[in-house]
């Protein structure tokens, strides 16, 4: 009875022993992910798109005397007549947005004179006087059509529009363009991971991280400041429209355990 007492003691010892170990060893993997049982690669991923949206901005600016109500219906009745030639073309009023409205008062120039007196010398300046206004309004267009934008460039400005500036390409929908940059270069990292593991002569443990950087949104092309009046050959600055492609990139670190 005492030596099966002894054995029974013996077994017990050993199996909460061996629990304990496991149990250490167990929480030992989980709190030492650290660089010593672990290794990182990173990837980056890319894109290739042609962009679906034009985007330019106009202006309308008129200039005259002093009766402001006046210069501001010749002003609101040239931007109407463009904001409906756009809408003729097929431009919805969702990518017509209107981004400054201005009246400004135009002076005459003043002189100042230098008055001597007993106190010394003093500098008297004549308040000037308003001789007019300029009403100036800014509007910036989305086109989806690129075959039209020659010819809605061309329509504005021969109903009134002033000015055309900054025209630039872009994406409807840059998320989407992310997120299949994202996924290229998670699945390039993943096979790279598993070659590094292979290389080494070790298993590819558990995903610990993943950190992600390196974002470049696409950007096609832009022209600053055409400035294209009324009397300007419209043709001049609006040639056939070739808005090329550009890549979306993201890069990405995953880090692994190593078993």
């Amino acid at each position: 009875m005492k030596n099966a007492l002894g054995v029974a003691i013996i077994v017990a010892i050993l199996s909460l022993g061996y629990a304990g170990a496991s149990a250490a060893k167990s929480f030992k993997a989980s709190i030492e992910p650290s660089s010593y049982r672990s290794f990182s690669v990173s990837a980056e991923g890319e894109v290739t798109t042609v962009p679906d949206i034009a985007e330019f901005s106009f202006t309308v600016l008129t200039e005259g005397g002093t009766d402001l109500g006046d210069l501001q219906t010749k002003n609101t009745e040239a931007m109407n007549k463009a904001i409906q030639f756009l809408k003729d073309e097929g431009v919805e009023a969702a990518d017509i947005k209107t981004t400054g409205y201005n009246v400004n008062p135009r002076r005459t120039s003043t002189s100042c004179a230098n008055i001597y007196s007993l106190d010394g010398l003093s500098r008297e300046c004549p308040p000037s006087k308003i001789v007019g206004y300029s009403v100036n309004q800014n509007v910036s267009v989305k086109v989806r059509d690129f075959d039209k934008i020659g010819t809605i460039m061309e329509g504005i400005v021969s109903r009134g529009a002033t000015g055309v500036s900054g025209l630039s390409f872009t994406t409807d929908d840059p998320t989407e363009l992310k997120n299949r940059a994202r996924e290229n270069a998670i699945e390039k990292a993943q096979k790279q991971a598993e070659a590094v593991a292979k290389a080494a002569g070790v298993s590819l443990g558990r995903l610990l991280s993943i950190e992600e950087g390196g974002y470049y949104e696409p950007y096609y092309y832009r022209a600053e400041s055409m400035g294209v009046s009324m009397d300007s050959d419209i043709k001049s600055i609006a040639p056939s429209i070739e808005p090329g492609s550009q890549d979306t990139k993201i890069t990405v670190t995953l880090r692994y355990e190593i078993r």
